[in-house]
C-alpha cells in the first residue's frame, strides 16, 4: 500500500512562489514515477509534472519554465517548486505515485490571488 501526504499549499500573490512537498510511504518507492496533478472545481484533473526514478522530469506546457519538480529517493519525498505563479494556477494540487496503478494523495489547496 502506498500513501502520499502533501504539504505546503496556501495563498500567494500573483508572481509569487510556493513550494509543495509530498511524503511517500510504501515499499519500492524509488522505482515509482512520482508527480503532481491539479484540479479546479468543475474541471478534470490536469497533469502538472512528473519525475522518474532516474530524475527525468516532464512538465505540462502551462507550467514549463515556472515550476520545477525534484525527488529525494533516500527520503521518499518529492517537491514542486512553483515560481511566477498566476491566478490560473489556483487549484487543488495532488501528489501521485505510479507503478502500474496510480496512487493519489489527499490534495493541498493553492490559491493565487491579490
Amino acid at each position: 500500500q502506498v500513501q502520499l501526504v502533501e504539504s505546503g499549499g496556501g495563498l500567494v500573490q500573483p508572481g509569487g512562489s510556493l513550494k509543495l512537498s509530498c511524503a511517500v510511504s510504501g515499499s519500492g518507492i524509488s522505482s515509482y514515477v512520482l508527480g503532481w496533478y491539479r484540479q479546479v472545481p468543475g474541471k478534470e484533473r490536469e497533469f502538472v509534472a512528473s519525475i522518474t526514478s532516474s530524475a527525468t522530469a516532464v512538465y505540462a506546457d502551462s507550467v514549463k519554465g515556472r515550476f520545477a519538480i525534484s525527488r529525494d529517493n533516500a527520503k521518499n519525498t518529492i517537491v514542486l517548486q512553483m515560481d511566477r505563479l498566476k491566478p490560473d494556477d489556483t487549484a487543488t494540487y495532488y501528489c501521485v505515485a505510479r507503478l502500474g496503478r496510480l496512487y493519489w494523495g489527499q490534495g493541498t489547496q493553492v490559491t493565487v490571488s491579490s
